[in-house]
């Protein structure tokens, strides 16, 4: 008999402690977070792999998700009218599509389009990369979504233009050129399904200009490269092969302690593992990134020693006046920055230093 209590003790608590796709987090009010997902010519289960896919963004609650490989354009589309606050883009279906998911309420698209599209970019870019540029919590931001040529030997064969290899070097140093060329100073992402590893020796290593080029770029998951397979994003081989990359404008962010790069092993949170996993979702795990923004007007902005600042009405819709006065020693002109409460900028007002002034935001 106590043998028998013990059992069904054991079977009601691993019912219990399991958790499920709702147990998923991610995102927090704070941080800027951005997720890349090959989603392996979705959907590869019909409609049980949209609801489960539904239910993953749902629970991440992230701020953006580059996706890679849409095969039905028409079920993506529903999946995402489905959630009331999410909202996509993508271009076309074409040899596994590229697609961003996002949450409008945080992050404002300033402008997506797509490059190296002429033909002589076909060999290194069978998917030409998508580019957004959007905005989120004060700071714009320059995202790269990518689904770089499979397959090879991993060997690179630079007299051999179509080796593998070698059109994914290429496509990487096109990448690297681009932000050098266009956004030099710029927070600027690069990410995706880049279909080879971090870790091979420079002769084969196409990611070389990148990693030798430490004061400019860095592979914010770097150290999932370099550590335990089980965290790797492409488990049936296994390796790592799903990367996101930064430009130094976002090192500081990175390196604070609330940032973080991890692979989502959202296999775990299944009855069946990561048979279930790749059976009604994918054969990649998602990579996020999470960064706590800080940027270089705070790091450089002078307080005043002594300020008072109202405004009436407050809360106000739509027209508000704003009343301070301010002591301090710098001589240049002041802005008032006015944020809502998602931590999105509403407008910024330049003032002068002396006396009370009377400004109205409409």
């Amino acid at each position: 008999m106590k043998k028998l209590f013990f059992i069904l003790l054991t079977l009601l608590w691993t019912i219990l402690s399991a958790q499920s796709l709702i147990d998923l987090e991610f995102g927090e009010d704070d941080t800027f977070e951005i997720v890349t997902w090959n989603i392996e010519w979705f959907p590869i289960n019909g409609q049980a792999t949209a609801d489960s896919v539904s239910q993953i963004i749902q629970a991440l609650d992230v701020d953006v998700i580059a996706i890679q490989e849409i095969s039905d354009t028409t079920m993506f589309k529903q999946m995402i009218n489905d959630l009331p606050d999410f909202e996509y883009y993508f271009h076309s279906s074409y040899f596994g599509g590229l697609a961003y998911v996002y949450q409008p309420q945080t992050v404002q698209i300033l402008n997506i389009y797509e490059i190296y599209t002429t033909q002589q970019y076909w060999r290194p870019f069978p998917r030409s990369p998508m580019v957004m540029e959007m905005s989120c919590l004060g700071q714009n931001y320059i995202i790269i979504n990518n689904h770089f040529k499979a397959f090879g030997d991993g060997i690179m064969n630079l007299d051999d233009p179509w080796d593998e290899e070698t059109r994914r070097f290429d496509a990487a140093n096109l990448l690297y050129d681009f932000i050098l060329n266009e956004h030099p100073d710029e927070n600027s992402i690069i990410l995706g399904d880049l279909n080879d590893i971090l870790t091979d020796e420079p002769p084969n290593n196409v990611f070389i200009n990148f990693l030798n080029d430490p004061e400019n770029f860095l592979f914010t998951d770097m150290d999932i490269a370099t550590g335990s397979s089980i965290n790797w994003s492409y488990p049936g081989w296994p390796s790592h092969i799903d990367h996101i990359l930064i430009t130094n404008e976002l090192f500081d962010e990175f390196s604070d302690p609330v940032s973080q790069i991890e692979t989502l092993k959202i296999d775990e949170y299944l009855s069946g593992g990561l048979n279930s996993y790749y059976q009604y979702i994918s054969d990649h795990r998602p990579v996020a990134l999470k960064l706590f923004p800080t940027t270089e007007i705070k790091e450089k902005t002078i307080f005043p020693k002594n300020i008072e600042l109202t405004n009436y009405p407050n809360p106000f819709n739509p027209t508000t006046t704003i009343s301070f006065s301010l002591t301090t020693e710098n001589t240049e002109s002041t802005e008032i920055i006015i944020y809502n409460l998602k931590g999105q900028k509403i407008r910024t007002l330049p003032v002068t230093l002396s006396g009370v002034e009377e400004l109205w935001m409409t």
